[in-house]
């Protein structure tokens, strides 16, 4: 059935429940004889090394698609080379009261106010567990968070217990502090608590029987020079990357819109400029130390490559899949092998960061 029909669909379901539907679809969709044979190849030069691990293309679903129910195998047979679980927290809660998920179809956007809804770290611990290795043929992240009623004065024992508890199943982790939706949760991106907060915990992943790499989300909403702190932080206390950016409390790009008064953060082709722009900025302020992973907007190939072109190593989705649908990703890492053999990269490495050495921005 075309997509544009099932959309069609799906979209006049209220956004939860179509959720709900398409993670049932998925998992069946993780199936493994099926999940092998539905997986697009992507060409050799969309490989990418990054964070001590190996790539298959720089395409993933970001955080907050599959919030602990793992439906990694059936996400990973529609061509991502990574998945990103979560947010979870240590105790399981039921977020914020829908709704809280909403559509602005006219300006491709979401606006979501969820509140780090999952099942809590132990039952997301046994869902990955289930999933053999030997099973996904990508890797898996998962992104981790303080529960909403834990003050931040204890937030630093919130995360280390999740990654205590999920690194042996995790190929990498996040520390999420970019949240609109939890309370005081963006207050721990000021330096003082970034430091404390960040510090204990690539401390603690680095000291793991086999050390993980762990990366910071943070928001678009950032001001030049905390967005300069926050990346300095990163790098001084041993992160292993930056992932720009969560989504946005701005809403000048869709102001006029019934809905642009929810409260909530807003994701979409709204976000995609300003999402560029900051990993342009911590790309540079980086300077090769630690890589950027690029998200907010991605709907296209040339929306990927201006990421990668500003400075991203690795890409995420998250919107631009709810309205692109299961082929999203296969079209998208087609075209931006074609943009890459267009203007003569080898790889999508050489790519990374093209426009600040070549003086010039493409589409």
């Amino acid at each position: 059935m075309p997509w544009r029909l099932v959309r069609w669909l799906l979209f006049r379901l209220e956004p939860e429940r179509a959720h709900h539907l398409a993670m049932r679809w998925l998992r069946l969709l993780g199936w493994r004889p099926l999940a092998r044979r539905l997986r697009p190849r992507p060409a050799p030069s969309l490989r990418v090394r990054a964070l001590g691990l190996d790539f298959d293309g720089p395409l993933g679903l970001a955080a907050g698609f599959d919030k602990g129910q793992v439906r990694a195998a059936g996400l990973l047979a529609l061509g991502f080379s990574h998945v990103e679980i979560g947010t979870i927290t240590p105790r399981p809660q039921a977020g914020n009261p829908p709704p809280r998920l909403f559509r602005l179809p006219e300006h491709r956007a979401l606006i979501n106010r969820m509140g780090f809804n999952n099942d809590g770290m132990e039952a997301c611990a046994a869902r990955l567990a289930a999933l053999r290795r030997e099973g996904r043929p990508g890797l898996v992240g998962v992104n981790v968070g303080k529960n909403k009623d834990t003050p931040n004065e204890r937030a630093e024992e919130d995360y280390l217990a999740c990654i205590d508890r999920l690194h042996p199943w995790a190929d990498y982790l996040v520390v999420n502090i970019s949240s609109p939706n939890t309370p005081g949760l963006r207050a721990l991106q000021e330096r003082s608590a970034l430091e404390r907060l960040l510090g204990a915990c690539a401390a603690r992943a680095r000291s793991l029987p086999v050390p993980r790499p762990l990366l910071v989300k943070l928001a678009p909403d950032l001001g030049p020079e905390a967005l300069d702190e926050a990346v300095d932080v990163a790098v001084a206390v041993g992160a292993a990357g930056v992932i720009a950016t969560n989504t946005t409390v701005e809403r000048g790009a869709v102001q006029g819109h019934p809905r642009a008064g929810e409260a909530g953060g807003l994701s979409g082709a709204p976000l995609e400029a300003r999402a560029t722009e900051v990993v342009r900025r911590a790309h540079a302020r980086a300077a090769g130390r630690i890589p950027v992973v690029g998200v907010g907007g991605v709907f296209t190939a040339e929306d990927a490559y201006r990421k990668i072109r500003a400075g991203a190593s690795l890409v995420q989705v998250y919107t631009g899949f709810i309205y692109g649908g299961p082929r999203m990703p296969a079209r998208l890492l087609e075209g931006l092998a074609g943009l890459l053999r267009r203007d003569g990269f080898r790889s999508v490495e050489e790519a990374v960061g093209a426009d600040s050495r070549l003086g010039g921005v493409t589409t």
